[in-house]
Order: structure tokens, then sequence, then C-alpha cells
């Protein structure tokens, strides 16, 4: 017996900005709390992993609108593309 397959679910729609940006608050607070600690020296690497969660995070809130943008202009390119050749 063999079962027909369902159609798969639309993509779910998220806010990937926000979710870069709690990352980056997260990595923030973990930056703020290891500088209230006294961290001996050979675990000050810590704060470098910190700040480059930070930066990285910084990078993705500038980033993926662009990125966004550019996926949906290809998008509506292919659309446009697909009604001249009808």
């Amino acid at each position: 017996m063999t079962r027909r397959r369902r159609p798969d679910p639309p993509p779910m729609e998220t806010n990937d900005v926000r979710i870069a940006a709690v990352g980056t608050v997260g990595w923030a607070i973990a930056l703020a709390v290891l500088l209230l600690l006294d961290l001996p020296a050979e675990d000050r690497w810590w704060l470098w992993v910190c700040v480059t969660g930070i930066a990285i995070g910084l990078f993705a809130t500038w980033y993926i609108p662009r990125l966004q943008a550019g996926r949906a202009r290809v998008e509506a390119e292919r659309a446009a593309g697909r009604h001249e050749h009808s």
C-alpha cells in the first residue's frame, strides 16, 4: 500500500535580524559577566570569544537585511522572467 506524500509546509516566517540581535546581546552579557569575574590569566581568552560573538552578531544585523533584499530581488526577476516567456 503506497501512501501519497503530503506537500511540504510553507517556510516559517522569522525575524532573522531580531534573532541575530538577541544573540549579540547574549554575548555582550557574557562579556560583562566575565569582566566582573576575576579570571585567571590562562582563561582570559574567553573575553575574546565574547568579543568575536559580538562582532559577528553586529555584522549579521547589518548583513541579513541586504541578503534578504537581494534574494527577494532575484526572486522577483525570476517571476518577471517567467511571465515574459509565457
